[in-house]
This record gives C-alpha cells, sequence and structure tokens, in this order.
C-alpha cells in the first residue's frame, strides 16, 4: 500500500488551515501525483473531537492510503482517528497527550479517554514525530511521553523552533514527506 493521499490537520484556535508555513507545504507537495487535502476543519476554534473525527472519516475519507499530518491539535486528532482506524501513517508535529490544564483543551475532547498506544501504533505503517524543546505552549516532557508510548519511525528535534508557529517554511517537513511517498 503507497500514500494516495495526504491531510493536513491544523491546530485549534485558527481562522483557517492557510497560516505561516502551511500554504507554503502545499505548494511543495503539489508537484506529488496525489491527492492533497489542506482545508479548515468544522469547529476551528475549539476544535472539538466530537466534529474532527467524524470529518476526517465521512468527509475526508481518511483511510489505508492516506498520510495524516497534524500540527498541535491536528496531532491530538491523527493519533485518536488512529486508534480505531487504518491509515498509511502520521506525521505529528507538536503533539500533546494531556489537556495541559487548560480549560479549552479540556473541552476539547480529546483528553477524556485514556490513549490506546498500541492500537495507535498497529493501525498505521509508519509515523513521525517533530517537536522542539523550547515549544512555547507544550512542554518537553509531552512529546518526550509520546516517544516513549508510540516508538515513532523518525523523530524530528529541534532546540530553538518553539511550536513551529514563527516560521514561513518548513523545510525538513517537505522533504520528510517527500520520503515517505516516494
Amino acid at each position: 500500500m503507497k500514500v494516495e493521499k495526504i491531510i493536513f490537520i491544523h491546530g485549534n484556535d485558527t481562522m483557517r488551515w492557510s497560516y505561516l508555513w502551511v500554504p507554503w507545504l502545499k505548494e511543495q507537495l503539489e508537484t506529488l501525483d496525489i491527492e492533497l487535502v489542506f482545508e479548515t476543519f468544522p469547529d476551528s476554534i475549539l476544535a472539538r473531537k466530537q466534529y474532527w473525527l467524524p470529518f476526517l472519516k465521512e468527509k475526508l475519507k481518511a483511510n489505508e492510503s492516506t498520510l495524516l499530518v497534524g500540527h498541535s491539535s491536528g496531532a491530538v486528532a491523527a493519533m485518536r482517528y488512529a486508534e480505531e482506524n487504518p491509515i498509511f501513517g502520521s506525521i505529528l508535529i507538536s503533539p500533546c497527550y494531556t489537556d495541559l490544564g487548560l480549560e479549552s483543551e479540556k473541552i476539547s475532547g480529546w483528553y477524556d479517554d485514556p490513549w490506546q498506544w498500541e492500537k495507535i501504533k498497529t493501525n498505521q505503517k509508519t509515523i513521525s514525530l517533530f517537536y522542539s524543546e523550547n515549544d512555547e505552549f507544550i512542554p518537553l516532557e509531552e512529546f518526550l511521553h509520546i516517544k516513549e508510548k508510540l516508538n515513532p519511525d523518525k523523530t524530528f528535534s529541534f532546540k530553538e523552533k518553539g511550536h513551529f508557529i514563527s516560521q514561513e517554511t518548513f523545510p525538513e517537513l517537505a522533504e520528510h514527506i517527500l520520503e515517505l511517498v516516494k
């Protein structure tokens, strides 16, 4: 099975999918003979599980040939989706596994149930993790816990990229996606 579709899942508090480096990434991937889905998810500010998981399954039709690329809450959505659905793989950028003590994260519903780490791993062929040690929103311990539980095929750790929200390009991500879809 090869990648036939790439779905980008943005984070919460987002008015639209096309922020920062994301339009640049889409442009980099447009040369591929693969369906690209860059769309604003419903309930994009709160990013609630009850809307996002059905949107991924029913509207965007994520399946065994889909690579999910999730940033922040989008990475959390990718992990939760993989608990119940086979996908090709996921690229998790600045994910977390707790609500971080934030009310906005608590009401999203992502953290209500225990994580099914083994299912997340077995329902996909590949997992990649991108994080920065100086992320201003998510503590390093969150990334290290996810890394321990999922044992990603590839981990990209940075010292000074924060939450990946102060850059206009993301060459490491584009190169990695291109490697995965070859």
